[in-house]
């Protein structure tokens, strides 16, 4: 998947929790949010007002997106979405996630569904 059919893909599927996501769709869209956030933080301080409403708003947009390809993407790996409330538990909680994210998906179909790499 490309960088542009991953942004398509996140914001076309924004309430989709159900289904696969493969690493490439994740990564790009993570890629993505954190440059329009970071982005968004400049902004803030270029304007002066350095009260951080433009990068919450874009936080506020994307959070059922993130959500979503967040549990696409553990659903890939055989997992649960619901593994990503592991992500409210500081710092090991995160690392879980991360280390989940990375490992390359089940070969063929799962219980979430068709492998997304499959031709």
């Amino acid at each position: 998947m490309t960088f542009t059919e991953a942004i398509k893909s996140g914001f076309s599927n924004y309430v989709n929790f159900t289904g696969r996501a493969a690493r490439s769709e994740f990564w790009y869209w993570a890629l993505f949010t954190f440059l329009v956030g970071l982005v968004a933080n400049v902004l803030d301080y270029g304007v002066g007002s350095g009260n951080g409403l433009i990068g919450e708003l874009w936080s506020l947009a994307t959070l059922l997106p993130n959500l979503a390809v967040g549990a696409r993407r553990l659903h890939d790996t055989d997992r649960s979405g619901f593994w990503l409330f592991l992500g409210l538990l500081p710092i090991i909680g995160w690392i879980v996630l991360i280390v989940w994210w990375c490992f390359k998906g089940t070969p063929g179909p799962n219980q979430h569904g068709a492998d997304p790499l499959a031709a």
